[in-house]
């Protein structure tokens, strides 16, 4: 006698959602997007025929800027005004080293109690949340006119944006030397110093340079609202309709711009490089 051969069972294969469900789904998603696209353009006023009747002042305005004017006195100012904005970007980055330092050890889960951590993450929300043009408003009006306001101004908001992401890179580094330590008997301070700390350097490093290209092109920004540096050049030229020399200014911040550029990304190879 020949014994049957049993085949395996197979397991069920789930259902298929219905094509005319999966239609539905799509269409009323691509629905959504298309009337929230129309409400933005209506809120925010869009119309194309505006653009075009503004094209005369356009190439007005362009007209009276080129060519740029290149005086010693204008190119002088500039430079100096440049530099002023590459101080402000410095100083508002590398200050904010120690309090971004601490809020994001604080705002890290294993390095500090639940209480501590929600607080500290709440505190650099807020700073993230109120834009560095308003800090500038506001120390302009405390200090007054020039750079220490725009200083400030970074400082606060830098601590927000580095302390976060210094927060989120030190809780997806490697967590066995972490765990090593505190089978130990190590303190949350030791974890951190001699587990969490070098482990994360490079990318540590990496950011606060990001950071140092975004606060210098910030500190630009902030010059427009009186805080010192070539920003307060280019508001002055527009106010007093020197569209040359507003162009010279914006000729020199793309020479700056691009110098920064250059200088982190050396900086970075040098990182990378690094043993």
């Amino acid at each position: 006698m020949t014994t049957a051969v049993r085949r395996p069972a197979r397991s069920p294969v789930p259902p298929k959602p219905p094509r005319l469900r999966a239609r539905i789904i799509g269409w009323s998603v691509v629905a959504l997007i298309l009337a929230a696209h129309v409400a933005a353009w209506n809120a925010t006023e869009m119309s194309m025929g505006a653009l075009l009747e503004g094209v005369t002042g356009m190439g007005e305005f362009l007209s009276e800027a080129v060519p740029p004017e290149f005086g010693s006195e204008v190119l002088a100012e500039s430079a100096s005004a440049a530099i002023v904005t590459l101080w402000i970007g410095l100083l508002g980055t590398t200050l904010s080293v120690p309090g971004s330092l601490v809020f994001a050890l604080l705002a890290t889960r294993g390095t500090a109690p639940g209480w501590i951590y929600q607080t500290a993450r709440g505190l650099l929300s807020f700073l993230r949340a109120v834009p560095d043009v308003v800090f500038a408003l506001i120390f302009v009006t405390a200090v007054g006119l020039g750079p220490f306001p725009g200083v400030l101004a970074l400082l606060c908001h830098n601590i927000g944006v580095m302390g976060k992401l210094w927060a989120e890179t030190l809780e997806e580094a490697d967590p066995g030397p972490a765990q090593a330590l505190r089978s130990a008997g190590a303190g949350r301070i030791q974890v951190a110093a001699q587990a969490l700390l070098p482990v994360v350097k490079p990318q540590l490093v990496g950011l606060l340079l990001y950071r140092f290209d975004v606060n210098v092109r910030s500190s630009l920004v902030l010059g427009l609202v009186g805080a010192g540096g070539i920003g307060f050049l280019i508001n002055q030229s527009i106010q007093l309709f020197q569209f040359d020399e507003m162009l010279t200014h914006i000729l020199v911040v793309l020479v700056l711009i691009v110098a920064v550029d250059q200088l982190s990304a050396l900086a970075r190879r040098l990182l990378g490089s690094a043993p």
